[in-house]
């Protein structure tokens, strides 16, 4: 348990469940297609995200990943705060969010993200597009958008430059988002595309024209998820 220390803030045991606060350091933390630092952000320890700028496409493995949480079934929790970078263009939205069960090579994971900009817009499409599920490689959200209109976006509210605090909670081929302490859920997801099987690590995913911020993360799993 020593070599565990530099990770785990708290564990917290509970029947049938294994919770981890886990401390965001550089040591437990790896940066893909992204800038990553440890800063201070509103007198909060916070861990900043910023997409690669040469990665074109959307929907790519532009997060950083949490090192020795090996995640299937369970609840991610984290406190997230996006702003638009000066070189954002007039589409992008501050995208940031959660990927999950992402493989050793990261070609295979889950997400959820959000638009804070949809959030408060004046055009309603807009506001339903506030919430996105994707997964990478094959189901992307063009794809999902134009096969299964509507399934996998939803509206909530939210803005930039404000903390929101996403729950995800993971139970074989479904995942459920809960915001801001919400006790019903933004977006029910039924078939997550990689299977009830898959597992892997979680990272912090931003997309173009965010500078995204990241806070408390606290990952629930079932004991019987190793």
């Amino acid at each position: 348990m020593k070599n565990l220390g530099i990770l785990l803030l708290t564990i917290l045991m509970t029947k049938g469940t294994f919770a981890q606060l886990i401390k965001l350091v550089e040591g437990n933390l790896v940066a893909n297609k992204v800038y990553m630092s440890n800063v201070k952000f509103q007198s909060k320890s916070v861990v900043k995200v910023v997409k690669d700028s040469t990665i074109k496409e959307a929907d790519e493995p532009t997060f950083v990943r949490v090192k020795n949480i090996d995640f299937k079934d369970g609840i991610i929790e984290v406190n997230v705060l996006s702003r638009l970078l000066p070189t954002a263009a007039p589409t992008d939205r501050g995208f940031i969010g959660l990927a999950f069960r992402i493989n050793d090579n990261n070609s295979k994971f889950e997400c959820i993200y959000i638009r804070p900009t949809n959030g408060r817009a004046d055009n309603q499409l807009r506001r339903n597009h506030s919430i996105q599920y994707f997964s990478f490689p094959d189901y992307k959200f063009q794809r999902l958008r134009k096969e299964s209109p509507e399934m996998y976006e939803s509206y909530a509210d939210m803005g930039l430059n404000e903390w929101t605090k996403m729950k995800i909670i993971v139970k074989g081929n479904q995942a459920k988002l809960f915001l801001n302490n919400n006790k019903q859920p933004s977006l029910i997801v039924n078939d997550l595309k990689l299977g009830a099987d898959a597992s892997g690590v979680i990272g912090f995913f931003v997309d173009v024209g965010t500078e995204g911020y990241f806070s408390d993360l606290k990952v629930t799993k079932l004991q019987d998820d190793k």
